[in-house]
């Protein structure tokens, strides 16, 4: 495999997502009406520098801030919004061996980073949380053997390394990084969901895989203490749907503008002039921007956090990234149900493919219910209790 481009800037970086926005975008409808996995376009995406962008440049990356770089998953997702967020996990994982990886860790595994390898995902499994873990982390020699099964493997089918999270035998929750090359770990493409269908977000086989001591990440170290590693992981969340949210808005106005006609009591010769029609896609837009300035507002508080990590800092990172993950979710739904309500009967037809824009947005808002960050604000302005320390929040 060829190296990666190595962006040097944030400018470079918009500059580069824009550019494989408009490569990915006009076969987005075919990739998801065929579930065509997009391996191709995983390496454009990854070759193109995007994927390292959060590297910290002490170790040859750009570091770009976090509006940029909600930026840059924004313009993905829009584009479409599997590829958006295939690689959440790989950028949450960096930013968890930036936070907690060793030395050498950090030495490793950012320069295969840079070089254009990619992190995969390895977390959940089948019980009655999140947190359940039946995976087995046993010793074995000078390393470890490593069994079990996990779900929903965004972006494991597309790694090169997976990163298993387990329980060690001291009851920590740590993460073993694990070569996707090694002997009896299997990806399997069961992923069947209606929306974000090229995700590949299957499961994960581990049978006695081989893991070294340099291989575990001490994970458990993230959230014993104030980190950025919960609100960052969020705020991509917030991005995916900001763009399945712009692309749906856009989708409609060039819509209405185009194919759709007005309604009879409206006494208007286009449906561009309906006096309803415009007033609601005024509503849209104004609610995306809304949605677009939480970002921001958010993305800004991690990077404070970032620089001076501590309790009220962390905690009003959380808290800004839990509301504008509320705003990025309620635009992502109205926007890709408005969009059938205001073009029209004929949207619906299978040729123009749009419906893959509700079926993205009703799936990706499913990741960390909003009910639970509507608590995690109110608890905190009523009863003075900061968010839970863990990756949804």
């Amino acid at each position: 495999m060829a190296e990666a481009h190595r962006i040097g800037s944030e400018q470079e970086a918009l500059e580069a997502a824009r550019r494989i926005a408009e490569e990915i975008r006009p076969t987005s409808g075919d990739r998801d009406r065929d579930r065509r996995l997009p391996f191709e376009e995983i390496e454009w995406f990854s070759q193109s520098g995007l994927w390292g962008i959060t590297v910290p440049k002490e170790y040859g990356g750009a570091g770009v801030s976090t509006p940029v770089f909600s930026e840059v998953v924004a313009i993905i997702s829009e584009a479409d919004a599997s590829l958006g967020q295939i690689p959440q996990n790989h950028y949450a994982n960096v930013e968890e061996i930036r936070l907690v990886g060793t030395e050498a860790q950090k030495a490793f595994f950012f320069d295969r980073i840079l070089k254009g390898e990619r992190l995969g995902n390895a977390a959940v499994e089948r019980g009655k949380t999140v947190l359940e873990n039946q995976t087995k982390l046993v010793p074995d020699g000078d390393g470890y053997l490593l069994s079990g099964e996990k779900y929903y493997s965004t972006g494991a089918l597309f790694a090169h390394w997976v990163p298993v999270r387990v329980t060690d035998l001291e009851g920590n929750r740590v993460v073993a990084i694990v070569n996707r090359r090694s002997e009896g770990l299997t990806v399997i493409d069961d992923w069947s969901s209606f929306g974000q269908r090229t995700t590949a977000s299957g499961t994960v086989v581990l049978r006695d895989v081989r893991v070294s001591k340099d291989q575990i990440l001490s994970s458990y170290l993230a959230y014993r203490k104030p980190t950025t590693r919960g609100p960052f992981s969020q705020i991509i969340h917030v991005a995916i749907d900001v763009g399945i949210a712009r692309a749906a808005i856009n989708e409609t106005v060039q819509f209405v503008k185009k194919r759709s006609r007005p309604w009879i009591d409206a006494n208007v010769e286009s449906a561009s002039e309906d006096p309803l029609t415009v007033y609601q896609i005024g509503e849209l837009h104004y609610r995306l921007h809304a949605a677009e300035s939480l970002m921001e507002r958010a993305a800004l508080k991690v990077d404070q956090a970032a620089a001076a990590l501590d309790e009220p800092t962390v905690t009003a990172a959380a808290l800004a990234v839990a509301e504008a993950k509320i705003g990025a979710t309620d635009i992502a739904i109205l926007a890709t149900n408005k969009l059938f309500e205001l073009s029209g009967s004929q949207s619906t037809l299978e040729k123009y493919q749009l419906d893959r824009h509700w079926r993205n947005a009703r799936v990706h808002t499913l990741h960390d219910p909003v009910r639970w960050k509507y608590h995690a604000i109110g608890n905190y302005y009523l009863n003075a209790i900061a968010p839970p320390r863990h990756a949804w929040l």
